[in-house]
């Protein structure tokens, strides 16, 4: 889905949506709606409960500072913490060499397409199928 509207009255929305079989997440301004009741967004008090229990241990720690300091929300901060201690104690990042060059293909890519009708064309696997093998990324320890 390709959605622009600079000018458009709309509340604002990062279009970030996840839904599944048992619910759906909806994410900024933050809504879940779960089973039993998968069709209605959880009231105010699950809510906080649910993001209480799953708040992540970096979120935890340098939330409210991230809040304080950094846009979209802290997440800016965050990002860019997790980046510097990765660097400072010799840990491998969120991001490789394939991710930007995955990122950066895009572009040509998406010109390919519309020079095509808007036919879909097929992201190269850059990495030869070593993503399939690749280990997970442990959380950054605060």
């Amino acid at each position: 889905m390709v959605q622009y509207g600079r000018y458009s009255p709309r509340p604002y929305d990062r279009i970030n949506l996840i839904s599944g079989t048992k619910g759906t997440l909806r994410s900024y301004p933050l809504r879940v709606a779960l089973e039993p009741a998968p069709h209605a967004w959880l009231n105010d008090q699950a809510l906080a409960e649910l993001k209480a229990k799953y708040t992540h241990p970096l979120w935890r720690k340098i939330g409210e500072l991230a809040k304080n300091h950094g846009g979209h929300g802290g997440m800016d901060y965050v990002m860019t913490y997790r980046l510097c201690h990765c660097l400072l104690n010799g840990l491998p990042l969120d991001q490789d060499v394939y991710d930007g060059v995955t990122w950066s293909s895009l572009v040509e890519l998406t010109e390919r397409s519309v020079l095509q009708g808007g036919s879909a064309v097929e992201v190269p696997d850059f990495t030869r199928g070593a993503w399939r093998t690749a280990k997970p990324l442990g959380l950054v320890e605060v």
